[in-house]
């Protein structure tokens, strides 16, 4: 079965060469699944893999638009819908300018089973732009946003594709996006998700990624009979997965210290309580300024240049709970090493496959617990499913009953990986216990809906 997989990856590597996100997210999964295709011969027979790892249609389209000073500017958008075997594609778009095919299927492969995860009726899909909305003010973000969605409305639907926001994409984002998309198809309908609660969007959605991946910590912790109270937490990233990461971490008792951007990091030991946040908040969500501003205001170490992964290695820094929020590949094996030195018990991903392979493989050798974000940063797909629900209905539940609901679907989540881990001898084994449990699911939809 190994000499079959690696068949096929070698058949993706020569089609997809440029692609090195995409083709490692590949590879991580299809070596877990192996025992579940040894036990499902029909998935080989249908060729489910080789299906399930060619999307169902890519998308790559021009943007041109006219910059505030009268400038017309051109970048590239993307939509890559992956699978729908079990719902409407689903998953956010991202801005930035490292944006290229590779990224987008990457984030698109992983959306399917991630998607699976939750129980909600979703499938995987992803999109975004090389634009970056850093700096950019409202007339430019604006004037992009009505671009982009002047191609991207032909593709997308309340019962298609239903997007997102990721990185780069927030409130404004979305919203000018879908104010475009109702002018065009004169239709008010529930097609992008992350909207204003004003006009239909859900509550607890903009917290919901940064709290599920809490809440998924603290049932990690729970298998070793440990509490998340005074846990001294580590956390990569400055925007809103990391903020509401820290936020509840902090509600529930935990010692965030650190928080970092792509400029610097800031390193407070003393502990960032629900004040400190509060001003993070303000750097970065009002004024968009750099994390380094929280020195002027509260002592810290900061540390240009590095992310937190490499103050823990530099500066031998403890802890005992690592949550990356970045970026994908931000923990390399001297990282991984690091963590293991420094105590780490548990790495959680709240960002989308932020630790490389090497890593992972120290970090599981070690006995360090490791939550692959497909699983530990589902929260937000959830209550973006959610919002699909609430859309449909013509409701709107208040915010203790999304969160509740955003728990309990964390809690499942949890309850699934680590048992289809065990069912196929891989006890304790988050990695595995995610990708079997996401994979098994859509595979036997592929297979009941026939070779299309």
């Amino acid at each position: 079965m190994k000499d079959h997989i690696n068949g096929i990856i070698e058949t993706l590597v020569k089609k997809n060469k440029e692609e090195a996100e995409f083709q490692q997210a590949v590879k991580e999964v299809l070596f877990s699944i192996i025992p579940v295709l040894e036990k499902h011969p029909e998935f080989i027979k249908y060729k489910i893999v080789e299906r399930i790892v060619e999307p169902d249609r890519v998308i790559i389209f021009r943007v041109p638009w006219v910059d505030h000073s009268g400038q017309v500017q051109v970048n590239r958008g993307y939509r890559v819908q992956f699978n729908n075997a079990i719902g409407p594609y689903k998953g956010g778009l991202r801005f930035h300018p490292s944006m290229n095919l590779g990224i987008v299927k990457f984030l698109g492969f992983e959306q399917i089973f991630k998607n699976a995860l939750t129980t909600l009726p979703m499938g995987g899909g992803k999109g975004g732009s090389d634009f970056d909305p850093k700096g950019k003010n409202d007339i430019d973000v604006m004037n992009f946003c009505h671009s982009f969605m002047r191609e991207l409305y032909r593709h997308i639907g309340e019962n298609v594709d239903i997007p997102a926001g990721d990185i780069g994409v927030g409130a404004r984002e979305i919203g000018y996006m879908y104010g475009c998309y109702k002018r065009i198809i004169n239709k008010y309908t529930g097609v992008f998700t992350g909207k204003n609660t004003a006009w239909g969007g859900s509550y607890i959605r903009t917290e919901a990624t940064g709290y599920g991946l809490v809440y998924f910590v603290k049932e990690m912790l729970k298998t070793r009979g440990m509490p998340l109270q005074d846990k001294i937490v580590a956390i990569s990233g400055a925007g809103n997965v990391a903020q509401f990461a820290a936020e509840k971490a902090i509600q529930l008792g935990a010692k965030v210290i650190s928080m970092c951007d792509s400029g610097s990091t800031i390193v407070d030991e003393e502990g960032i309580d629900t004040e400190k946040l509060s001003y993070i908040k303000e750097i970065k969500n009002q004024a968009r300024a750099r994390i380094k501003e929280y020195t002027n205001k509260y002592p810290a170490v900061c540390l240009p240049g590095k992310n937190i992964w490499d103050a823990i290695r530099d500066e031998e820094i403890k802890i005992d709970i690592a949550l990356p929020c970045a970026t994908q590949n931000e923990i390399n094996l001297q990282h991984a090493e690091a963590l293991v030195k420094s105590g780490c018990k548990c790495v959680a991903e709240g960002a989308n496959m932020p630790t490389m392979p090497e890593a992972i493989k120290h970090l599981k050798e070690n006995g360090v617990m490791y939550g692959p974000g497909k699983a530990a940063n589902a929260g937000g797909v959830s209550v973006s499913g959610l919002e699909m629900s609430q859309n449909r209905q013509m409701q709107q539940w208040n915010r203790e009953t999304v969160n509740d609901r955003l728990h309990q679907i964390m809690k499942a989540i949890h309850s699934i990986t680590l048992k289809a881990a065990e069912e196929y001898g891989k006890p304790g084994d988050y990695e595995a216990g995610a990708n079997i449990a996401g994979f098994s699911k859509v595979a036997a939809a592929m297979v009941s809906q026939g070779v299309v």
